[in-house]
């Protein structure tokens, strides 16, 4: 009994034993694996809590710079400052009231907001639509965006905008609390921008631009308020010769959401900005440059712990245009003077243009339009801009590339070449010019001549614009024929010039049938003498004079003249213009007819006769020119197209101010722009002395 009682002991002892061992042995497995967790693979432990994941954003880069042909700057960057929200240090708790708080700070020291919402507060204190932003009201109502009706009005718009920006939770049952109506339409003015410029890690939404370096600084003494706001040195856009062709250089302006659609694939962002009309446009993909790409290390808290670049941005490369700014003021002013000259005795007389060619490559060294605006305060200054676009003269219309007038008698040489080389009419031919011009007298029409020739030859005819002898010639050489040689010397045809042009148009049933008329012989004889249907832009007639000039050859009329990378050290392209008519072999124009129409263009300013004798008579450069006069339903439209040095021509110009009346204010701009580029001095006796052109 003994025994079995030590013997149930024993074996109860040893249980314990046992017990207690595998215990301690699995204590030693957990402490070295602890020791192994904590120590050998803790630093691993930790990268992995801290380092969650990694992201690759983008780098923003330089944009390329517009100059002119000296390099003086047309668009150039200027470094600043901008105030961005990164998405990944804002919270969405602290979002609304960080906006505010930003706004508040900015409007406090006088800086500018990027307010975009086209709902406004009016004069009294109401939602309403912003005047002039059809597109983004449009955009704003579609299903894109909020899903409304198409004629919910600003107050609906609004309060569906509020209900999406200040979501109501647990936490916070009423958001909108302590707000009022100006402080929730800041808000939300915001909140849109970020939601059409894609806000994200990835897209950071610039707030404000240009801000002063003291703003910047009270900023970051108040980050811990404004979590998510980071200050970014930039680059700005700047014009600081904003009045020089403010049109062809054009602006840079944010992606809308529809040019969004088509921009995406091509790489864009839409907090990008983009060229909206002009070089600015024209020469997008090379001013753009190339973004770099970073990537950045974020922790499971949502910090950035670090960050790589991966790819440097590239700046984009500079353009360097073929106007020259000395020779472009001078144009601008002396169209301004004589526009405003002719409108103090023709009120209709608003407007005009010139250009200015170089013969060789028709490079354009000029191009003024009138009237015209700063592009420094255009689109930035949002009263000088609802200003122009509310001006009846249409300012921001570049007139030289894109406005089409009648021509009036500079049409003559072109129907003079045409009937030459069709062999209608010679070097000897003569019509006879007695006032009035009596082939269709039987039908009561009977046009008139402004002189009384008696029989006149094409060289004299060109000379002092003598109607009768172009009725005649027209309706011998038939519109059609006119119009072949017309659109080989680049009347009725696009220039090739990079911006947006006018097409502008030629005079014939075609065009007649399109507008529900018919074509009678009497349109042929008006159109011969650049009446009619003719309608031509100054890039054209310049274009045209200039072919002329350079014996039949016309050539791609350009602005660009070469590239180089944004350090200007480095030439990556030049313009090599396409030949849209060439004569070189003398094949569409021969030389003997070509000089025919040179010397009827030179004696209209070398003859006493000659209708450009004033002021081109004892011009120290031989000019070749024709004078223009159209009749409209209001002032005439005044024209003048021509060539220097005659002998061998280095610039071509044409001149059109429409309602101008009297061609000597079309002729006075000619003479000063010849002034400035031959550099011609006034000496103590008042007559004028040719410099060589450098």
């Amino acid at each position: 009994m003994r025994h079995h009682f030590f013997r149930k002991k024993h074996i109860k002892t040893g249980r314990y034993i046992t017990c207690a061992v595998i215990s301690l042995v699995l204590a030693a497995v957990f402490i070295l694996r602890l020791f192994q967790w904590q120590i050998l693979e803790g630093a691993s432990a930790v990268k992995e809590a801290n380092q969650k994941s990694a992201t690759s954003v983008t780098m923003t880069t330089n944009r390329g710079e517009i100059v002119d042909k000296n390099g003086v700057g047309l668009a150039t960057n200027k470094t600043g400052y901008s105030l961005q929200f990164d998405y990944a240090y804002m919270t969405s708790s602290s979002e609304n009231g960080t906006i505010l708080r930003l706004i508040n700070l900015l409007e406090k020291r006088k800086e500018k907001w990027l307010d975009t919402l086209p709902i406004i507060m009016d004069k009294n204190g109401d939602y309403a639509f912003k005047a002039n932003s059809d597109s983004k009201i449009k955009y704003l109502k579609s299903k894109s965006f909020l899903g409304v009706n198409s004629y919910a009005d600003a107050n609906t718009c609004m309060q569906n905008l509020i209900e999406k920006y200040f979501a109501t939770t647990k936490e916070n049952s009423n958001p909108t609390a302590g707000y009022s109506k100006a402080d929730l339409r800041k808000i939300v003015s915001v909140r849109y921008a970020m939601t059409l410029q894609g806000f994200s890690l990835n897209t950071p939404y610039t707030f404000a631009e240009d801000v002063s370096r003291e703003t910047v600084g009270i900023v970051s003494e108040n980050s811990d308020s404004l979590p998510g706001v980071t200050v970014q040195v930039t680059t700005t856009r700047e014009n600081p010769n904003g009045t020089l062709i403010p049109q062809i250089v054009g602006t840079v302006g944010a992606i809308s959401p529809e040019e969004y659609s088509q921009l995406k694939a091509k790489g864009y962002h839409l907090n990008d900005r983009v060229g909206q009309s002009g070089i600015e446009s024209a020469m997008e993909s090379t001013l753009r440059g190339t973004e770099g790409k970073k990537s950045l290390t974020i922790n499971s808290s949502g910090k950035v712990t670090g960050e790589k670049v991966i790819t440097a941005p590239v700046s984009g490369d500079t353009v360097f245009m073929t106007i020259d700014s000395k020779l472009q003021k001078v144009a601008d002013d002396a169209l301004a003077a004589n526009v405003q000259a002719a409108h103090r005795l023709y009120s209709s007389c608003t407007g005009g243009s010139v250009v200015v060619l170089n013969v060789k490559d028709f490079s354009v060294l000029a191009a003024a339009s009138y009237p015209s605006y700063d592009l420094s305060k255009y689109p930035s200054d949002a009263a000088y801009t609802n200003k122009l676009l509310t001006d009846p003269s249409h300012p921001l219309t570049d007139q030289a590339f894109e406005s089409a007038y009648a021509p009036g008698s500079i049409f003559k040489p072109s129907v003079a070449l045409a009937a030459l080389q069709e062999g209608i009419i010679n070097i000897n031919t003569t019509y006879v010019c007695n006032h009035i011009y009596r082939r269709f007298e039987d039908s009561g029409y009977m046009p008139k001549c402004e002189g009384n020739h008696g029989a006149i030859s094409v060289e004299r005819a060109l000379e002092v614009s003598c109607n009768i002898f172009f009725f005649e010639t027209g309706f011998h050489t038939t519109i059609s024929k006119m119009n072949v040689y017309a659109k080989k010397l680049g009347l009725g045809e696009k220039t090739g010039v990079e911006i947006a042009e006018n097409t502008g148009t030629l005079a014939g049933p075609a065009e007649k049938k399109t507008s529900g008329g018919v074509w009678y012989p009497t349109d042929t004889i008006q159109a011969a003498i650049g009446q009619s249907d003719n309608r031509f832009t100054a890039a054209q007639l310049a274009a045209y004079v200039a072919t002329i000039a350079n014996n039949g050859t016309r050539k791609q009329e350009h602005l660009v003249d070469h590239v180089t990378d944004y350090s200007r050290k480095k030439i990556i392209s030049t313009t090599k213009p396409d030949t849209y008519t060439d004569n070189h072999d003398y094949s569409f124009l021969s030389k003997d007819n070509l000089d025919i129409v040179k010397t009827g263009m030179r004696d209209v300013c070398a003859s006493p006769h000659g209708t450009a004798y004033d002021p081109f008579g004892n011009y120290p450069v031989e000019i070749a020119a024709k004078t223009g006069t159209a009749e409209t339903s209001e002032s005439d439209n005044t024209t003048f197209i021509s060539f220097a040095p005659y002998n061998n021509p280095q610039i071509a110009l044409a001149v059109v101010i429409p309602h101008g009346a009297k061609g000597t204010y079309s002729k006075n701009v000619a003479k000063a722009i010849y002034d400035s580029y031959f550099k011609l001095d006034q000496s103590a006796s008042g007559t004028s002395a040719a410099k060589a052109v450098g």
